[in-house]
Formats: C-alpha cells, structure tokens, sequence
C-alpha cells in the first residue's frame, strides 16, 4: 500500500513580520511526501534542476520516499518568493520562476502505475488530467487545486473534479469556483459534481467536511506562534490522506479522524520555516497532539 503524489517540488524564499529564509525547501509534492511519510510509503512523481540540493534528497529518502519518478533535468529548480503579514492568512507572492518546472509532464513509473491512493496536488489540470490517463484506476483520487486554474482553465478542472473521489479546496476557492457565498452550499454544489466528499481547507480557522450525509467541522489546534504558513494546506492533506491509506477504509468514521489528524500534522508544520519541524518530529508527538486535539473538542450532551 503506498500513495503517489504528484506536484511541484521548489526553493522557496520566505519572508514573515520576523525572520526570512532564502532557498528553503517547498513545493506541494515536497510537503506532502514528508508529511505522509508518518502514515504511508509515499510515491513521488515531480521535476527539480540540477541546483537541488542533495541534502534534499537525503531527506526523502530519510523518510522512506520513492524517488523513482522524481526527474533531475538541466536548469534550475521551481522558485517561489512570498512574504506574510502580520495576519498569517495573508500573503503576497513576489516572484515565481517555474524554470525546469515551466515544461515539466509528469511520467509515471510503471510500478507506481497500480498505486491505489492518489494525491494530485494543485499543478494545472491539464498535467493532473494528463497523470490520470497513465495510471491504472485507483482506489481513491483526492485533487488539489488553487485559484489561478479556477481563472484561467475551468474547463479541464472541471473534468478532473468529475473524476475525483476527495475534493481539497479552500474556502476562497470554493466560493470563487461555485460562485456561492455560503461554504455548506458551496460545498453542496459541488458534491453534484463528482467528487463523494469536500473538504474545505480554512487556515488556522480549521477545515470543514461536506458529504451527502452531512458537515463535520474541525477548528485549528491553537497555537501561541507560528512562524511560517508556507505548505501547510498540503501538509494537512499528507495528514487526511495518510491517515486514510493507513486504516485502508474510507468511512464517515475515519474521514473526519483523517480531518483531524490533518489538522494536527499541519499544527507541527508552521512552527518553523519551511520542513524544519518535520525533520524532527515523531510519530509520538503526533499521536499525543492527536489526544490534545480530542480533548479541547470533547463536551458531554445534558
């Protein structure tokens, strides 16, 4: 049992209210590999330049990641410029390069071909379309995307929503796919569309489930600092995915576990830049935030 992820891998240059890192690790696929790892064996099908660092490497392969479909071509890796305001949910882009990214398609191993759990992180449809063509039916699809495929190719999103099982939205996306202000409704809608359940993603304010069977909604674990949002919303996906793929069921049961277990992997992820505080965590730590999210949620009835 494994999950294939396929996404970007970057350097990304960060700047919050505090501190700022240069050519820190990032990308979706990146974030997610590691932050799965904890759960699954994951699948990596990705692109970097021949400037990615080998310590990169190293620490996928620390983390028992299959690099087999992580292609190393001439040129230079993804980059990604941001800075953060004061308000952590807010954020300006300041520069993105694509570089070797720019002409990246994804090809797919033979033995990850059968991979029964797939992540599509948020490249363009058209590349997500084209790794579900290559690959034999999986048992489950979660998709990912961002407002810039919203703006400029709704049509091939919309075919890969049609084949999706787990749709991975945040709230603004939602409401700027759907055009409806309220998330239940949106959340609705889009259920008509294909996908068996929505989860949408709503930053340190937590995520919400939306099925045909009802809402589920899960706050934020608190935190007193966060030092850097950056790959958080993929970090919480590795969370539910993972989760998921470890119990091999997908219930109303362990979907909002898997919520939760998101929420709290993503906790860990933003106390330092980049994939510094999941270079250091333990299975241990999640299991006891896990508990401490339980118990800050609990309430008896009357």
């Amino acid at each position: 049992m494994a999950i294939l992820v396929v996404g970007s891998v970057a350097l990304d240059t960060i700047e919050t209210p505090f501190a700022r890192r240069e050519d820190a690790l990032g990308g979706s696929a990146m974030y997610f590999s590691v932050g799965a790892s904890f759960f699954s064996d994951v699948r990596l099908v990705g692109v970097v330049g021949t400037d990615f660092p080998a310590d990169a490497i190293t620490l996928l392969q620390n983390h028992n990641v299959d690099i087999t479909g992580l292609q190393q071509v001439e040129g230079k890796t993804f980059r990604w410029s941001g800075r953060y305001h004061m308000d952590m949910n807010q954020r300006d882009t300041l520069d993105t390069q694509l570089n070797v990214f720019e002409e990246f398609s994804p090809k797919i191993p033979d033995e990850y071909k059968s991979t029964d759990y797939h992540f599509l992180a948020n490249i363009h449809p058209a590349l997500q379309l084209d790794v579900l063509s290559q690959v034999e039916k999986p048992e489950l699809i979660i998709t990912d995307t961002m407002n810039l495929w919203i703006d400029t190719t709704p049509d091939d999103l919309w075919k890969v929503i049609a084949q999706t099982d787990i749709m991975l939205i945040s709230d603004s996306e939602i409401r700027q796919l759907t055009d409806e202000p309220n998330l239940l409704v949106a959340g609705k809608k889009l259920l008509k569309e294909g996908p068996e359940y929505v989860v949408i993603k709503k930053g340190e304010h937590g995520a919400m489930l939306v099925d045909n069977g009802g809402v589920f909604f899960a706050p934020g674990f608190p935190l007193e600092d966060i030092v850097d949002p950056t790959g958080a919303g993929d970090v919480f996906a590795a969370g539910l995915v993972g989760y998921l793929e470890k119990t091999g069921t997908v219930t109303d049961v362990t979907l909002r576990q898997a919520v939760i277990y998101g929420s709290t992997l993503a906790s860990f992820n933003v106390e330092d830049f980049s994939l510094e505080r999941l270079k250091t965590l333990t299975e241990d730590e999640i299991k006891e935030r896990y508990r401490m999210f339980k118990q800050i949620t609990h309430f008896e009835s009357e």
